[in-house]
């Protein structure tokens, strides 16, 4: 099986599972906990924090909130950070952040959308004429979930200081961490990442923030992680995703410059005459967003499963809704017509040229098949 949706989830890396199974089968004790080996366990998690922030260049004024997962840490940046007036965001959010901006009008706070560019990526000239005097939170995805477009969120985020310096920026990371180079800048105060995108497991994201921001918390309880995030820690998940993380970051470069090679030839195998390629050549290397024509991406996604091949249609969390077309895709100005044969790839460095080969003849035999049976 040739599995190419990892921007829905990567397969959990063995190695870094072996380092962090001593915290379920032997520490696993509650870091909360008086005695010294939950206050060991609870050192653990400090190390884990310190460690994750040196890996992302500029981050020694911020620090980090573990959470459940990216959905989490984006509303609590969203419903901590917006309070007032009205918060500014993109047509081609996640759910995570495009929803919870849309709740924020139940509360009295105007929610307003920037429109995007024909590859997923924001148009910042909209954008900023959005942002007034009256803007609590400017949120931009740092790297379309759907598209693969990258957002120069230090550049925006800069602008929009510049528009209102009292404005908060955050950007939802989550495609970002562990697969691109970044550098987090003054401007930016709020920064979302999730563990399962990068080999750890589902169930551990983090929210990294300015030390000097203060925020309310969105979970209430206990008061751990400094009150900010109450619930006993996952210790097991947060250390899964300090040995991933520090796993992706030593190899960052070489596995860009791999997955790139990957998404290069694949896109050069496709039949041009039934694909068209709608991520743009300066997206992130680890998403290709593709058109099939004339034929549904869903009826493709199962046809191609049954001959050994796992891929996506758009964002996995999207499948749950019942609309039938992708409010991202729309949004690039893609027709409806169009927007139905819609299929995204996803890759991680453990992707082979082998499995690109194959991945793009069963892709041009699949289609090709289904229109002779369609005519």
């Amino acid at each position: 099986m040739i599995y190419m949706d990892n921007a829905a989830t990567t397969r959990p890396d063995r190695e870094c599972l072996e380092k962090a199974q001593k915290y379920i089968l032997d520490s696993f004790y509650n870091p909360s906990a008086l005695y010294a080996e939950g206050y060991k366990i609870n050192l653990e998690i400090q190390e884990a924090k310190k460690r994750i922030l040196a890996l992302i260049p500029g981050s020694g004024s911020f620090s980090i909130t573990f959470t459940s997962c990216g959905t989490e840490s984006d509303n609590q940046a969203i419903f901590c950070g917006g309070k007032r007036g009205n918060v500014v965001t993109t047509m081609g959010e996640h759910s995570a952040v495009y929803n919870s901006a849309s709740e924020l009008r139940n509360r009295g706070i105007e929610p307003r959308f920037a429109a995007l560019n024909p590859d997923g990526s924001v148009n910042t000239e909209d954008l900023l004429s959005l942002v007034d005097d009256k803007t609590s939170l400017v949120s931009v995805i740092h790297v379309n979930n759907e598209t693969g477009a990258i957002n120069d969120i230090a550049s925006i985020a800069r602008k929009v200081k510049a528009r209102n310096p009292h404005t908060l920026f955050h950007a939802d990371g989550v495609q970002a961490f562990g697969k691109i180079p970044f550098s987090l800048t003054k401007d930016i105060d709020m920064y979302s990442l999730s563990a399962h995108k990068i080999g750890a497991m589902k169930g551990t994201g983090a929210l990294i923030k300015r030390q000097d921001l203060v925020i309310k918390p969105y979970i209430y309880g206990g008061g751990q992680e400094k009150g900010l995030r109450s619930g006993t820690e996952n210790v097991f998940g947060i250390k899964l995703l300090q040995f991933a993380a520090e796993k992706r970051y030593a190899h960052l470069q070489d596995n860009f410059r791999a997955v790139k090679a990957v998404r290069e030839h694949l896109t050069g195998l496709l039949d041009k005459d039934l694909f068209e390629v709608v991520s743009g050549p300066d997206s992130s290397p680890y998403i290709l967003c593709i058109i099939a024509k004339k034929v549904r991406g869903e009826t493709i996604l199962h046809e191609a499963d049954d001959k050994g091949l796992i891929i996506g249609t758009g964002s996995a969390c999207s499948s749950n809704d019942k609309k039938r077309y992708s409010r991202v895709i729309l949004a690039c100005g893609i027709d409806k017509d169009r927007a139905d044969g819609i299929l995204r790839l996803s890759f991680s460095p453990e992707t082979t040229m082998q499995e690109a080969e194959k991945a793009a003849e069963i892709l041009n035999e699949t289609v090709s098949e289904r229109i002779k049976h369609m005519e």
